[in-house]
């Protein structure tokens, strides 16, 4: 590593001050883990086990290498004996409330999955974290490389509860009872509360898979903690706990994941442009898009309101990370499950919705980055969205372009006018407050704040399109 790398160049990560064996610093792009000198023994004796090679050659564990850190460790302070690791970069940040079922469900495989590898080499993971896993794309990835240990005799799987508040449950949540987990695990960082969760089954629902073995029994065990007087950990591990128990259970676990689906899914915006454009006026769309990106390359693009991600495909040929991003959970799954069969590799679909972002949270309003703080796109597309947020969620214009200009540095942007059939939709049972929902008002707004490259009129009079950069 170069010498004159600068101790003010990096930054802790603040969401990993959990771990007392180490801590992420970062530097622009690069990630490293220190790994404190408690923990370098258990770090180099996995780093040469046969389970990190197979990991690593499966894909499933974030690429790592170790570092010369002596010309960092007077500057940033780091602890004698301790080891600095260099992370693969994962392109764009993402957290379990911003995923779909299919994605949160690929995560908790993933994990059971590792686990299961791990217990064949005498190996085991000491949690379950949700967070544990990132997205390149659409694949998911183990990023904790200090969740592994060396499986003792005797030993329980400390992450099962973990597993269950924060994966199993979530599934359960939203499979059983047709309830969104993400606005809950956005609450609850911790994941589902068993004694919480095991008041929602009543009666014969006790029956369904996995409720009472998953659920009900560690609502009991919860209780059963509270009111210990002695440790009820030992207490298991004393009883004669084997890694063949674990596996059975690791395999049960996926088994029941794995038979966890949701009931059918009807979104209003599925195949959203054909139903809403002519032929010649998305022609036309995709002409003015391809021309706006033309010749460039872009590190990160945002797709606001991506819908059945057309345009997200489009502009992935130029861009080095695109994060498409749409409200409708049944509209981002459907792209998350066709992206895993294309396997585009920089395409990242994420349940959001742009009018209440995921905000920075945890402890000191920095354990998790909101969606700004996690890298500012070069290029935002906000297709069919101006309208949605206006009308639907009172955005003001007025409010909406200043937010963009301080976010991006260039916009593909549709402005749709009142006199379209889908603004009449949104103004059916509303007073029309939006004095300034027009295309002179919303070219004004547009120029104050950004230089317009190019703008079209779509067939039918009612639809234009922007390209335009921050002044």
């Amino acid at each position: 590593m170069p010498s004159d790398l600068l101790a003010a160049d990096f930054q802790r990560d603040r969401g990993s001050f959990r771990d007392p064996d180490g801590y992420i610093i970062r530097r622009g792009e690069q990630i490293f883990r220190v790994i404190l000198p408690s923990a370098v023994e258990r770090w180099r004796q996995f780093a040469s086990s046969e389970l990190a090679k197979e990991l690593q050659s499966a894909g499933l564990l974030i690429g790592t290498r170790e570092v010369e850190q002596d010309a960092l460790a007077a500057e940033l302070a780091i602890p004698t004996g301790s080891l600095v690791l260099e992370h693969e970069c994962i392109p764009f940040l993402s957290y379990p409330y911003e995923w779909t079922f299919a994605m949160l469900r690929d995560a908790a495989l993933l994990q059971l999955e590792i686990l299961d590898r791990g217990l064949r080499h005498n190996w085991i993971l000491k949690d379950a974290s949700a967070y544990n896993v990132q997205f390149r794309g659409v694949t998911p990835v183990f990023i904790d490389v200090l969740s592994f240990a060396p499986l003792r005799r005797g030993e329980v799987w400390a992450g099962y509860n973990q597993f269950c508040r924060m994966m199993l449950y979530p599934l359960m949540l939203e499979a059983y009872k047709q309830v969104p987990f993400q606005p809950w695990l956005r609450s609850e960082l911790e994941g589902i509360d068993p004694v919480t969760f095991s008041r929602m089954f009543r009666g014969l629902e006790h029956r369904r898979r996995g409720v009472l073995s998953h659920v009900t029994a560690q609502a009991y065990l919860q209780r059963k903690l509270a009111s210990a007087t002695h440790s009820v950990r030992q207490q298991i591990a004393s009883a004669g706990m084997t890694p063949q128990m674990i596996a059975r259970n690791v395999q049960r676990l996926r088994k029941l994941v794995l038979e966890l689906h949701l009931p059918p899914q009807k979104t209003t915006w599925n195949d959203y442009s054909r139903s809403h454009y002519s032929d010649e006026a998305l022609a036309r769309k995709e002409e003015f898009v391809c021309e706006s990106v033309a010749g460039r390359q872009f590190t990160l693009v945002w797709d606001l309101g991506c819908n059945d991600g057309r345009f997200s495909r489009m502009v992935a040929r130029t861009a080095g990370t695109v994060v498409a991003m749409d409200s409708d959970a049944g509209s981002v799954d459907g792209l998350y499950r066709e992206l895993r069969k294309e396997q585009p590799g920089n395409i990242l679909p994420l349940l959001m919705n742009v009018a209440n972002p995921s905000p920075a949270q945890g402890w000191g309003c920095g354990e998790r980055a909101s969606l700004v703080q996690r890298g500012k796109p070069q290029l935002t597309l906000a297709l069919a969205l101006v309208h949605h947020l206006v009308i639907s969620a009172n955005v003001p214009p007025a409010a909406l372009v200043p937010w963009l200009a301080e976010t991006t540095r260039e916009l593909v942007i549709e402005f749709i006018s009142k006199d379209d059939a889908m603004v009449h939709r949104l103004l059916l049972n509303k007073d029309d407050t939006y004095a300034d929902y027009h295309r002179e008002a919303f070219e004004q707004y547009l120029e104050r704040w950004f230089r317009i490259a190019a703008r079209a009129e779509l067939p039918g009079g009612t639809r234009f399109l922007y390209h335009a950069a921050v002044r």
